[in-house]
């Protein structure tokens, strides 16, 4: 009897279940990191040995009838194998079109849906994949040894010990299912489909020779210029000194993206890696370093840019061929140079659907820099730092951490993640820190609205930048003149249009007046800004003003005050608000302005890592570890993949994004919605803001958002938006 795993729709062709189990296997094994090769060999040989049930052949030839077919395999694995290495594989086999199901308890049903249940449901007979594939030997003990491997810490106790244990083995069940479901798809695709796949591929020779040309083309001229150069030096030369993680500590304005690219491109070429992995922290800023570097890189890099708000089918700067093929590999990250964001990164190494693991095996082999690394979020930061450090140490990969605010992670990760990591710090020799202080920070007091858009007017340029989005729209529709406004009340691409208006003005600015002296009040500049504006977006203002809050914020906005350096030094005010002192008040804030008080240069490298130290002593473990799997189980049986994947959500879940139509696209788009209930919602993603679901409820309630039942909100009344200051709450008519 022939048995049927795959019927090719145009011809008829058959895909045996033999052949297809032998092809995912052998895949298995290929993309599989050496410790877990003859485990994942015997993952992809037995997954659909349910399809050997006679339903199932009745359901290929045509009958219409379920048949779950993806419980045999995980059944026949229990019996085969010890417990934890035997559920270890059942989670992956089980799951392998569902997901990775939750682990369960001894007392469920077979009605239920989590392993222990699905495990006791009743299945045909399946044993003829005994005559069609040969199952090899596993060592079951070297396996375990490797999975316990860092866990047994002398001086843990053995709650610790045991806890470490569970958040690995979850780590490496998700491990091996994305080893699976990339496997098994790719398999059927090359059966199924006529269409060739393609790759993005980049040169990182050639790469590395255009930096190197870059970074050569600078002068040292300046005593500035000569410090950067030196610090860069620094990191390149320890290019040659092998670790798990390099911490790159670079003041702004020294060129850290540059350096971190060069520093990563080296690694690369050195050790053979397959890909090089960016993750910048917000999709509000991806574009500026996407677009860098591929202006950087031209044809030498078909970089694949992952992110939300980015979609190549509507962008018409690439080529058919380009399209087709980043649309290949954002489904397994099988490309060279990848740009993404901390949210798909991390969302795609907890979640338990194979439509984001897929992605997970493939960060094996690489570089993976977190640009801004101290803005992880804290809450998550264990789950964080652990599936990094697993990563580098157990999947062969390298990390670099890049930040002009550099917490401990030395201290981090020994405590939250992996004791004996290998981590190298690049920058070691920091006295000339000092000389990228371009600006001056000064306590501005306790200032009304109106005093505080006074005293910013005086100047050619200024940045305020606030604590709420509420803040930021009341200023905007307080002050007069060029004024700008920024939140993400906006839509993406508004917000990105009016970035780009701001560089040119204030490019326009400096050409009309070269030494902004005597700028006529006409001419003055004025942006108005959430905390958005304040990591990777490349303006430099005269002066900015930043309402109190965590000492990293404070800088990052005074990076944006004399960027460039043309002047000897500028002024950053800092300042509460006494229209709304609450917003003021946090103990970051409070933190903050001790150290004000303190010290002379709060930017210096001293002051920023006492700031950290007084703001860690103030959380709790807790704080940092609420998130870790092991608070869900402790046990290997029970691990809640489904439930803890629902869960893990870096963005706020009680925030809502809402789509404003905004040209003929975007209004084609939502019609589509409407009619049959169904879109392209990446497409929608640039023409979406955020609100809080309370938000949302309030213009739900006055009849102005629509959902047609798809779940995609949508405003249904433009009288609501409104491009510069983005969502309002009454109608124009109400407000002007």
């Amino acid at each position: 009897m022939i048995y049927k795993a795959h019927i090719q729709e145009q011809s008829g062709e058959i895909q045996t279940v033999k052949e297809h189990s032998e092809n995912t296997a052998a895949l298995c094994r290929e993309f599989a990191v050496e410790p877990m090769k003859d485990l994942l060999y015997i993952i992809g040989l037995m997954h659909d040995i349910g399809k050997y049930q006679p339903a199932f052949q009745q359901r290929i030839n045509g009958k219409k009838i379920k048949v779950e077919h993806s419980i045999c395999g995980a059944q026949e694995i229990m019996r085969r194998y010890d417990n934890s290495i035997g559920r270890l594989m059942a989670y992956c086999i089980a799951g392998h079109h569902s997901g990775i199901p939750d682990g369960g308890t001894s007392q469920d049903t077979p009605d239920l849906a989590t392993l222990s249940g699905r495990l006791q449901r009743p299945t045909e007979d399946y044993q003829a994949f005994q005559q069609e594939l040969t199952i090899p030997e596993l060592n079951q003990q070297e396996l375990a040894l490797f999975l316990a491997e860092d866990c047994n810490i002398p001086q843990a106790s053995r709650e610790e010990q045991q806890n470490r244990l569970i958040d690995k083995y979850a780590f490496f069940v998700r491990y091996c299912f994305s080893c699976l479901v990339d496997a098994d798809s790719l398999d059927t695709a090359a059966f199924c489909s006529e269409e060739k796949r393609q790759k993005l591929q980049s040169d990182f020779a050639a790469c590395l020779d255009l930096v190197d040309g870059r970074l050569s083309s600078f002068q040292a001229l300046t005593k500035l210029q000569q410090t950067r150069s030196a610090l860069q030096n620094q990191a390149f030369a320890k290019c040659s000194q092998d670790a798990e993680i390099y911490l790159m500590n670079m003041p702004t304005g020294s060129g850290k993206t540059l350096c971190s690219v060069k520093f990563a491109l080296e690694r690369a070429i050195r050790q053979g890696k397959k890909r090089i992995i960016y993750v910048i922290p917000y999709n509000s800023i991806i574009n500026q370093t996407a677009e860098e570097f591929t202006k950087l890189f031209g044809n030498s890099a078909q970089i694949l840019r992952h992110q939300s708000t980015f979609s190549y089918q509507d962008n018409d700067d690439f080529e058919e061929d380009y399209k087709k093929a980043a649309q290949f590999s954002e489904e397994n990250w099988d490309a060279d140079f990848i740009i993404t964001t901390a949210v798909q990164f991390f969302e795609s190494i907890y979640a338990n659907k194979r439509k984001k693991l897929r992605k997970l095996h493939n960060m094996a082999d690489s570089i993976l820099i977190f640009d801004e690394a101290h803005l992880m979020p804290w809450k998550y930061l264990q789950p964080c730092l652990e599936a990094i450090a697993y990563i580098t140490k157990y999947l062969n990969s390298e990390a670099v951490f890049l930040t002009a605010t550099m917490p401990d992670f030395q201290q981090l990760l020994a405590k939250y993640a992996l004791p004996n990591s290998r981590i190298i710090n690049l920058i070691t020799e920091t006295e000339q820190f000092a000389d990228f202080q371009k600006c001056s920070y000064h306590d501005l007091g306790s200032v009304s609205e109106e005093q505080l858009l006074q005293k910013a007017a005086e100047y050619p340029s200024s940045l305020i930048v606030v604590n709420t989005r509420a803040s930021a729209r009341q200023l905007y529709q307080l002050c007069s003149g060029k004024k700008y406004h920024l939140s993400t009340y906006m839509t993406a691409r508004d917000r990105q249009r009016v970035i780009k208006e701001i560089h040119q003005e204030l490019a326009k600015l400096e050409r009309d007046y070269p030494n902004l002296k005597q700028v006529p009040a006409e001419r003055r500049i004025m942006v108005i800004s959430t905390s958005l504006i304040e990591a990777g977006v490349d303006l430099d203002f005269y002066t900015v003003f930043r309402e109190w809050t965590g000492l990293d914020s404070i800088l990052q906005a005074g990076g944006r005050c004399n960027r460039e350096g043309k002047r000897q030094s500028g002024d950053v005010f800092i300042f509460a608000n006494a229209d709304n002192q609450q917003s003021s008040t946090n103990i970051r804030a409070n933190i903050s302005k001790g150290l004000l008080q303190e010290y002379s240069n709060i930017s210096s490298l001293e002051c920023i890592q006492e700031y950290y130290k007084r703001w860690l002593a103030c959380q709790k473990d807790e704080d940092f570890s609420c998130y870790a799997i092991y608070r869900s189980s402790k046990t290997f049986n029970g691990i809640p993949f489904r439930q803890y994947a629902e869960q893990f959500e870096l963005i706020d879940s009680r925030t809502v994004s809402l789509v404003v139509p905004q040209d003929d696209t975007s209004h084609a788009l939502v019609e589509q919605l409407r009619l049959i209930g169904k879109g392209n919602e990446r497409s929608l993603q640039s023409y979406t803001c955020t609100l809080h679901q309370r938000e949302l409820d309030d213009l739900y309630r006055q009849h102005v958002v629509e959902d047609f039942g798809t779940g995609v909100w949508c405003l249904i009344n433009m009288n609501y938006y409104e491009p510069e200051l983005g969502i309002c709450f009454e109608a124009k008519d109400y407000y002007q």
